[in-house]
């Protein structure tokens, strides 16, 4: 059986409410963002993951992030977790995650414009070639 953790952090980005979710896995970390709008309620969000939980758009899985979690004084871990959003802001890792997502998808859109834009041309070109024929046959 496969071991997973979750944890959702829901906090403000102005303009709006999001939520970050992370999971681990025994394939690795994965991160998504959801974004609520207005300030969301607990049976919102609930209701929210319930329904939507399946078809998250999750970033592809990474080795690197995954350590094994060691039970920690709930205290320290508050002071841990203060300090780490203070200096850096939440979920850093996540941020990466996604970021790295993002960068991945861009490249394959261009590379997928690009080849749709050549196709394009060649097609143009090919009818401006066979138009010249046609009024050159004319002659």
């Amino acid at each position: 059986m496969e071991k997973v953790k979750a944890t959702l952090t829901v906090y403000f980005e102005d303009p709006f409410w999001a939520g970050l979710y992370e999971r681990r896995t025994e394939e690795g970390y994965q991160a998504a963002k959801i974004v609520f709008g207005a300030e969301p309620k607990i049976y919102e969000v609930q209701a929210y993951l319930l329904r939507h939980l399946w078809n998250l758009p999750l970033s592809r899985p990474q080795k690197k992030a995954v350590s094994p979690e060691k039970r920690r004084n709930p205290k320290r871990m508050q002071r841990e977790v203060q300090r780490q959003t203070s200096q850096r802001g939440i979920g850093t890792k996540a941020q990466q995650a996604l970021q790295a997502e993002r960068e991945l998808r861009k490249t394959e859109r261009t590379a997928r414009n690009r080849r749709e834009k050549t196709a394009e041309a060649q097609e143009r070109f090919l009818q401006k070639q066979e138009k010249k024929r046609k009024k050159h046959r004319g002659h």
